[in-house]
């Protein structure tokens, strides 16, 4: 918003020696064409008189600056105020995506911030890396019209998915090129025997999602239209995540939605030897991002705890936190319902997930 030709950082020491981070902070000024000096200085936030020196020095070594007391904490916040003088001083609410004047800056006075991150700015901007996913989202936004009609047959057949997933896994291949699928109507599964569903196949098949599909006495065969269609249908949860990014789209209110974001959490270029962590779906509206986990089955303690971590990790306070469970509301998660509110998660349950409600849920706190 503003292109200071120097930004003075104060931050405790630990943060200083993080060269991860600062070279990360430095890819995320030059990704997004913000040329700027950053100068890093260390101390403890919880020390006011320290806060207070380091503040004196910058004031006497910088003729024309503001100090932004966004961020730090009480202490800092306590010496800020103690050397401001007549130095602007201004502050920004990512709740209202606005700065306000705290003295002599009119500049910042109710000032809407109008800039606008991608998932990748959001990552680097948290010292961490944007990968490729097991989704390519350029090729998505042509297929549209085949997760929609996909999610319709899904809802139909959603009692069976499961089975009628593994069964597709067991009479088609995973390998590169390899779009044809064929066997015996009931296969052998993991955990019992899985028969195909006739009705739902002809139904695939006349939206296009399948091709080619013949139905004998003992045997189907079909052929996948390309390996993304194919992912879809031997991957369990894809649907469900292909719906909410279907959704987060259609809603025209965020600057970016990416659909499987592989983050690498100390900024390398590769997952190799690296914390990883896969979000089903990242939208960003505004600077505000919103990371969502998609599950087929019951809500866990577990991924409730996963998500609130990435979020505070990579979004910040402001940030959103939503889990989707393609299950029916149920009493039974009072519990769940319980701790996701601990965790400022939101939930969204099986009879929110048609498009128009699932807009209207993604869209519930705009900025």
């Amino acid at each position: 918003m503003f292109r200071p030709e120097e930004t003075v950082i104060l931050c405790p020491p630990e943060t200083v020696s993080d060269k991860v981070l600062r070279q990360s902070l430095n890819r995320y000024f030059e990704y997004r064409g913000c040329p700027v000096k950053i100068t890093v200085v260390p101390v403890s936030l919880l020390d006011a008189a320290k806060v207070e020196k380091q503040l004196q020095k910058v004031l006497e070594t910088h003729e024309d600056c503001a100090i932004d007391i966004s961020g730090g904490t009480d202490a800092s916040l306590f010496a800020a105020g103690a050397v401001c003088g007549t130095t602007p001083v201004f502050t920004y609410s990512g709740k209202r995506n606005s700065f306000f004047e705290i003295q002599n800056a009119p500049f910042a006075r109710d000032l809407k911030c109008d800039v606008t991150l991608d998932a990748r700015s959001c990552f680097l901007m948290a010292g961490g890396t944007l990968l490729p996913g097991r989704e390519d989202n350029a090729k998505l936004k042509d297929k549209l019209e085949d997760i929609d009609a996909l999610f319709a047959i899904f809802r139909k057949y959603r009692r069976g998915w499961r089975r009628q997933i593994g069964y597709i896994q067991a009479i088609s291949s995973s390998e590169p090129g390899a779009l044809h699928a064929e066997g015996p109507k009931t296969v052998r599964l993991d955990h019992g025997q899985a028969t195909a569903d006739e009705a739902m196949l002809r139904e695939l098949a006349d939206a296009g999602i399948i091709l080619d599909l013949q139905i004998s006495h003992e045997r189907i065969a079909f052929r996948f239209p390309d390996e993304t269609v194919r992912f879809w249908l031997r991957d369990i949860g894809s649907v469900l995540e292909l719906q909410v990014y279907r959704a987060s789209l259609a809603a025209g209110c965020f600057d970016d939605v990416v659909l499987s974001a592989v983050v690498n959490w100390e900024g390398g270029q590769t997952q190799r030897n690296a914390v990883t962590n896969e979000i089903d779906v990242v939208a960003v509206q505004g600077v505000r991002p919103i990371f969502i986990s998609c599950k087929t089955s019951e809500i866990r303690t577990e991924a409730l705890n996963e998500l609130a971590v990435l979020r505070d990790r990579f979004g910040g306070r402001s940030s959103r936190a939503i889990i989707v469970t393609s299950a029916p509301a149920s009493r039974n998660r009072a519990l769940m319902r319980m701790r996701a509110a601990e965790l400022n998660i939101e939930v969204i349950e099986l009879g929110d997930l048609a498009k128009d409600r699932l807009i209207a849920r993604l869209k519930a706190e705009d900025i």
